[in-house]
């Protein structure tokens, strides 16, 4: 099989216009039907006996109870516990699976299963129907939504949902050295870091975002 070079790479750019607007229409198209909803996010490689799992499914059972859906990444460890607790709650648990080297499989707690070819446009999706994130342990994955989701309200491109960060002992050393060295050094204010909630407790999760629903007026149909 022959090699592309870049030229036929470049070449092919026209084309790949039309399957990235694909991705957007089947996004749109079937996630404006799931607001209001939460996107959990945490470690692919985060095993079902950890601690965090076990949390993830409480938060997302409760989350569903309050009467959102779930999205997750689809595929296994803390996008696997998001999607059970939403599932074993018989809500709404959307999985915005994507193509790696590395075969991700959707889990099989999913109501809604969607694949997609292109981070960028999987990562829209998270945003635009999210009316909160929930943010577990997790690698660079899990650390892009993070950042991703705070710039966005930092410079006032989205409305400013919560970002709820779960593991104080996990979070707590990145939270320092961001207020010690981006708030000592003027890169962000101080204000800023008010963005992001820390807590280890899954009613404290909910509270955080029903509080801003109620807020901003989101209206949230809890189920009976």
């Amino acid at each position: 099989m022959k090699k592309k070079n870049f030229e036929d790479f470049t070449q092919e750019d026209n084309w790949r216009v039309f399957r990235i607007m694909a991705e957007f229409v089947e996004g749109f198209e079937d996630l404006g039907k799931i607001t209001p909803a939460v996107s959990i996010f945490g470690s692919a490689r985060t095993p079902v006996e950890d601690a965090y799992y076990k949390k993830t499914v409480e938060i997302s059972g409760l989350l569903s109870k309050a009467g959102f859906s779930v999205v997750t990444g689809g595929g296994p460890g803390i996008m696997e516990a998001g999607s059970k607790g939403a599932f074993e709650a018989k809500g709404k648990s959307i999985g915005l699976n994507i193509d790696l080297p590395h075969e991700q499989r959707p889990n099989p707690f999913l109501t809604l299963s969607m694949n997609f070819r292109y981070f960028f446009a999987r990562k829209v999706m998270f945003v635009k129907y999210a009316t909160a994130f929930v943010i577990m342990p997790g690698g660079f994955g899990t650390l892009d939504e993070l950042f991703e989701s705070i710039t966005l309200i930092q410079t006032k491109k989205i409305n400013p949902f919560p970002v709820v960060m779960v593991g104080k002992e996990y979070w707590k050393g990145l939270l320092d050295w961001m207020n010690k060295e981006m708030v000592g050094r003027g890169f962000i204010d101080k204000i800023d870091m008010d963005i992001v909630h820390l807590t280890d407790d899954p009613q404290e999760v909910v509270k955080i975002i029903t509080g801003y629903c109620k807020h901003a007026g989101v209206e949230i149909k809890c189920k009976k």
